[in-house]
């Protein structure tokens, strides 16, 4: 299974941070080599670290398919530059950030991307999302679930928001 959280808390050229997420999903859905198998609910959450810029919405999704990492990493900064993402400083706001998660399990530290995505696990904005896409997932470095790893995160502010717009 391949994992791609998707984020946004600005809307650039979209009606809204959601507006550009359901966007990054419709396109995700149209990489070749790509299945869509599942995709969360929207969450709204707090930046990480905090910093005086508009909440996240967030979702996840999940793929089947054999793209590998390398040319997926460039398809996810792709679309996220056709949508009017400009790399700067980080933890900036942002028109929209993809993630690639996991990667059928495969871990990894070189070439890029790392995997798993190396902060996933501290993050309720990547796993309450996850768990509705992959409810059996486990963290293939620690081999925790992902209940457990939710169970362990500080405290953080995300909020279910409504199910996502589906694509394909």
């Amino acid at each position: 299974m391949i994992l791609v959280a998707l984020g946004a808390n600005l809307p650039g050229r979209f009606a809204s941070a959601t507006a550009a997420c359901a966007h990054g999903l419709a396109r995700l859905a149209a990489l070749p080599g790509l299945h869509p198998v599942a995709v969360s609910a929207f969450y709204r959450s707090a930046p990480i670290p905090a910093a005086d810029q508009p909440d996240f919405i967030n979702a996840v999704a999940a793929f089947q398919g054999q793209v590998a990492p390398e040319p997926l990493l460039a398809a996810l900064h792709a679309i996220e530059a056709e949508a009017g993402r400009e790399r700067g400083a980080v933890n900036a706001a942002r028109v929209l950030d993809l993630d690639l998660i996991d990667w059928h399990g495969i871990v990894r530290a070189d070439p890029p991307p790392i995997l798993p995505h190396p902060r996933a696990h501290l993050r309720g904005f990547v796993l309450l999302p996850l768990r509705e896409v992959a409810p059996a997932w486990r963290h293939p470095l620690s081999h925790q679930t992902v209940d457990a790893l939710i169970a362990a995160l500080p405290p953080q502010r995300v909020v279910r928001q409504s199910a996502a717009v589906r694509s394909g």
